[in-house]
């Protein structure tokens, strides 16, 4: 409701990883992200999560075949709302693993088979397009980050060729989960400004451009 306007305003393209049930219920409004330009990526059919989180639905007791089932029913629901296959995914609470203990196997493979690229969340680092992972990549915390926040993370990664993935939910006013939207405005006026370097887009179009440079 708030960000669609203000990333419109602010000349700014983004990935939004998306449940087919919530756009659903608001398909118009997802429908109007598509026609402004931005990317439509993959976050799951039912956000399967530890069981630390909730208990309902959660990845200890998950399966790989059962991943894989939710991830191909997200995609041909996504396909009929929205009219666009995903590229990108989006780990639900950044966790890659389904089962428990000896049991527990990664479905990072499942991701790098069906998308170009996947990314995490509430990771330490930005991505080093050279060598990363595109089924894995690390994405970084954005909600209630203030701009200079935003800016130390850009410098450092301007400094050593990095691609900064910041994740984050909502925006509006400062609070839990949610991006400031002064501090969005202050970074579209920080990347807009061409002497910084800094490439700005969607995930999707970024992980395009690095796997073609390394083809």
């Amino acid at each position: 409701d708030v960000g669609l306007g203000v990333l419109e305003r602010l000349k700014l393209k983004s990935t939004f990883y998306v449940l087919p049930n919530s756009v659903a219920r608001r398909q118009a409004a997802w429908q109007e992200a598509v026609k402004q330009g931005h990317e439509i990526g993959h976050h799951s059919y039912t956000h399967a999560c530890t069981a630390n989180y909730r208990r309902s639905n959660a990845l200890e007791d998950w399966t790989l075949e059962r991943m894989g089932e939710d991830l191909d029913r997200a995609t041909a629901e996504i396909g009929k709302l929205l009219n666009v296959k995903p590229e990108s995914f989006a780990y639900p609470c950044g966790q890659k693993f389904v089962g428990r203990g000896a049991a527990t196997r990664s479905y990072v493979p499942l991701i790098a088979e069906r998308f170009l690229c996947g990314r995490g969340y509430l990771d330490e680092a930005a991505n080093d397009p050279e060598v990363c992972d595109l089924a894995a990549l690390m994405g970084i915390h954005f909600d209630e980050t203030p701009f200079t926040g935003m800016r130390k993370v850009l410098e450092r990664a301007a400094r050593d060729g990095r691609w900064v993935i910041f994740a984050g939910h909502e925006i509006g006013k400062l609070a839990y989960q949610t991006t400031d939207v002064g501090a969005l405005e202050e970074l579209a006026a920080y990347v807009h400004d061409t002497a910084q370097g800094i490439w700005l887009a969607p995930v999707g179009e970024i992980a395009r451009y690095v796997k073609s440079q390394r083809d």
